[in-house]
């Protein structure tokens, strides 16, 4: 009995827990938010509903806002007339699964029939075959990863909790209004009769809908179905890219230069650090095993390749996914910059590896020390510096600047000598290190 339930646990973690945290954290596979100047899509899960969705509709057409509409395929199928209307009025019909059951239950080929069966129904009354798919509770499994070449997968930037009818039209309203801005993708919902919502709820979803269309309106924002934001956002990309890469060339170039003037040396093959050994010039501070640090000590400071940054970003959908590969990065090469002290001049006399970085979570567990910069010209040009080469090296890096400039402070990188050595003489130094740095 043990060895089952254990078994179960594992399958559900594989299977469906796992893919659904990384599809939600680093969007991977799926799409939720689009990059535009004026759009945001409306989607709405689980009609239609003989009462609600044609009331909806009469409000997208009285304001000329379209949407996209993920239905339940035992839905679509009891209410053909209003599947028919809503692809006749332009907006965009999608799968929701044919009954409203989570992927985390069900085996792939049931996943697949209930896809297929929702297309068949809305193909049948509309001609149209749909691309769009979205799982019940935005619920993925390993297996709807694969499917993606039939469907594109769509989760969601903001939902509200409009299922339930406690949180009124007001509240509900005053949510939306948080979030209202290009790019976003509201998930809402035109039908109530499904597990956990209330039968009336969509009567407050549409009263608040009322007022955020003209809050659209008078902010030059429209309202569109998610092709028109996935093809405007992939078009802005491309865009984007023409001018990214005379940037990124430009900035590669001023790199090789900087390496010459500053001397700076390949850690390893060079293709992701490089270092220079330099006088420290910044108050006294404390490292780990009573050592400290003064202004005139010899530091090896560590310099991130550019150009690898700029491939990691590219294809990272987050600066949590470069946090992660950056410290993976960073792990591989401490066991090379640790052996360099042994062959480099003066290497004898290098008290501490130092770097400055934005992204720094993580950090500690390879054994650095993180502190602030000392205030002055260098923190102040170091800040502009590292907020240009985010801009530069993400694709959504002007947005993470611009909404979270205020956490975005370079800090200060500090590694003592004697756990730098250790990495050189044992790669697996970070689980040995742990009682160390917990002292």
């Amino acid at each position: 009995m043990e060895l089952i339930l254990w078994f179960g646990i594992y399958f559900l973690t594989f299977y469906a827990f796992l893919p659904a945290i990384v599809s939600r954290l680093f969007g991977f596979r799926v799409f939720m938010r689009g990059k535009s100047e004026t759009e945001i899509a409306l989607t709405f899960d689980d009609g239609p509903d003989p009462e609600y969705t044609p009331k909806l509709l009469d409000l997208l057409k009285s304001r000329g806002a379209k949407a996209t509409f993920f239905v339940v395929g035992e839905n679509a199928e009891k209410h053909p007339d209003i599947i028919a209307r809503i692809h006749e009025e332009g907006h965009l019909l999608a799968i929701h699964n044919y009954v409203h059951n989570s992927n985390w239950f069900m085996r792939p080929s049931a996943v697949k029939k209930q896809i297929q069966r929702t297309s068949d129904v809305i193909e049948r009354i509309t001609g149209t075959k749909p691309k769009y798919y979205r799982p019940p509770w935005g619920i993925v499994n390993l297996f709807d990863f694969a499917s993606k070449g039939r469907v594109q997968i769509v989760l969601w930037t903001s939902m509200f909790g409009d299922w339930s009818a406690k949180v009124g039209a007001d509240k509900l309203y005053r949510r939306m209004r948080s979030k209202l801005k290009p790019g976003e993708v509201f998930l809402l919902h035109d039908c109530g009769t499904t597990f956990g919502a209330d039968r009336d709820a969509p009567a407050h979803t549409i009263a608040a809908l009322s007022r955020i269309l003209e809050d659209g309106r008078e902010q030059g924002l429209k309202f569109v179905g998610i092709d028109e934001l996935i093809a405007s956002t992939e078009a802005r990309r491309s865009k984007i890219g023409l001018l990214k890469k005379v940037v990124v060339s430009l900035w590669l170039q001023y790199e090789k230069l900087f390496h010459v003037v500053f001397r700076l040396q390949p850690v390893g093959d060079g293709k992701s650090f490089n270092y220079r050994v330099r006088k420290y010039a910044g108050p006294p501070v404390e490292l780990h095993n009573a050592v400290t640090l003064r202004s005139g000590d010899s530091i090896m400071e560590i310099h991130f390749e550019n150009k690898m940054m700029f491939e990691m970003g590219m294809n990272a959908r987050n600066t949590m996914q470069i946090g992660i590969r950056i410290i993976r990065e960073v792990e591989k090469a401490l066991p090379d910059l640790g052996k360099q002290l042994s062959v480099i001049p003066n290497g004898d006399k290098v008290k501490a590896l130092y770097g400055v970085s934005m992204i720094h979570r993580g950090a500690e567990s390879l054994g650095f020390q993180v502190f602030d910069l000392p205030r002055g010209l260098f923190a102040w040009a170091t800040n502009i510096y590292l907020r240009i080469l985010i801009r530069v090296i993400h694709p959504s890096g002007n947005e993470r600047v611009k909404e979270h400039g205020q956490s975005l402070e370079p800090r200060m990188l500090l590694m003592s000598r004697d756990i730098l050595q250790r990495w050189a003489v044992d790669p697996d130094a970070r689980r040995h290190l742990r009682p160390l740095l917990h002292k």
